[in-house]
């Protein structure tokens, strides 16, 4: 069985529930000394991806996948770059299309699914560089990318990719989204709906004829943005086969190098099916630590710069045999 018991011990006391767990480190947290050289490098489809790195000139390599509406600047991200630099390991977080600060050439933006641009990366780093070892990481949505790319790859995985862990990690990618039709995660659902809806004005622009303005105005709800617009544009019949078709827990099974999986309990939009103990009770591959505070993508530590979480995947791909 690789379900373990986690050693988190719960943050400040002023952060007493899951939301304020997650809502106060989103807001207010900031990680200094963390310094990008950006690459911008072509897509298969004619698109482009920007990859920030931060280089120490080290053999190793860890590849950061950031969330929902995230980047590379993300505080759970620099936290990431910043303590791994700090092991003198190499960092590469690659930007989703339409983020990271320039809107992307392609009618498509990203999704949950989207594991190609992080292979793409990936092809890139193994075509120009010489790591002898490379690590993946992903927070939220980038854990699910990163998850259903292991699975995808399986035994063909490359071999430089030793080892993998991800966090606040919506393993069911319908089962989170539902999470986002709770009234006490109204806060939740309007933040990201808000961001999308710019993204998808900015895509009005450059592509009139396939964006309708006026719908996207009644849109208060994911399901209908989802259906309207994620799946329209990414080629899904609506929003119940977007979430169906690319959620992560379909190709979980077939992951083939060690992983870790760590969501909290109180997470408040991870639903039910986020947590995959019947396949880690299958698996000594797949290792799930669920503990009991640390809401998405918070767990933080009274005191300290890093959160709990940042070092728990750091002694998981780097100290653990």
């Amino acid at each position: 069985m690789s379900i373990i018991k986690s050693t988190y011990s719960g943050p400040p006391a002023y952060l007493f529930n899951g939301h304020l767990e997650t809502i106060i480190p989103s807001l207010f947290r900031k990680v200094s000394d963390v310094h990008y050289v950006r690459e911008k490098i072509d897509t298969p489809d004619g698109d482009f991806l920007n990859l920030d790195w931060a280089k120490v000139g080290s053999s190793r390599l860890l590849i950061i996948s950031h969330g929902l509406e995230g980047d590379s600047e993300r505080h759970y991200v620099r936290g990431m770059v910043k303590l791994f630099n700090y092991r003198e390991i190499d960092v590469l977080v690659w930007n989703n299309r339409s983020c990271g600060g320039e809107i992307n050439l392609k009618p498509i933006l990203y999704h949950h699914g989207a594991s190609y641009d992080l292979d793409c990366t990936i092809s890139h780093v193994l075509k120009s560089h010489s790591y002898d070892e490379i690590f993946l990481t992903g927070i939220s949505m980038g854990g699910a990318q990163t998850l259903k790319y292991l699975g995808e790859k399986g035994s063909d995985l490359p071999v430089e990719i030793k080892k993998a862990a991800v966090y606040s990690t919506p393993c069911n990618l319908l089962s989170s989204a539902n999470t986002l039709k709770v009234r006490g995660n109204a806060f939740y659902k309007n933040r990201f709906l808000g961001k999308l809806k710019l993204k998808i004005r900015a895509k009005a622009v450059q592509f009139p004829d396939l964006i309708d303005l006026e719908l996207l105005e009644k849109v208060t709800d994911f399901d209908s943005f989802d259906t309207l617009f994620t799946a329209k544009l990414h080629g899904f019949k609506d929003a119940q086969d977007f979430y169906k078709s690319v959620s992560a827990d379909n190709w979980m099974p077939f992951i083939q190098i060690p992983t870790l999986v760590l969501n909290a309990l109180n997470d408040p939009l991870l639903g039910p099916e986020c947590y995959p103990i019947a396949l880690a009770e299958k698996t000594e591959l797949l290792t799930l630590e669920m503990p009991k505070r640390g809401g998405h993508t918070g767990f933080v530590v009274g005191g300290q710069e890093f959160t709990w979480a940042e070092h728990r995947v750091q002694e998981f791909l780097l100290d653990q045999a």
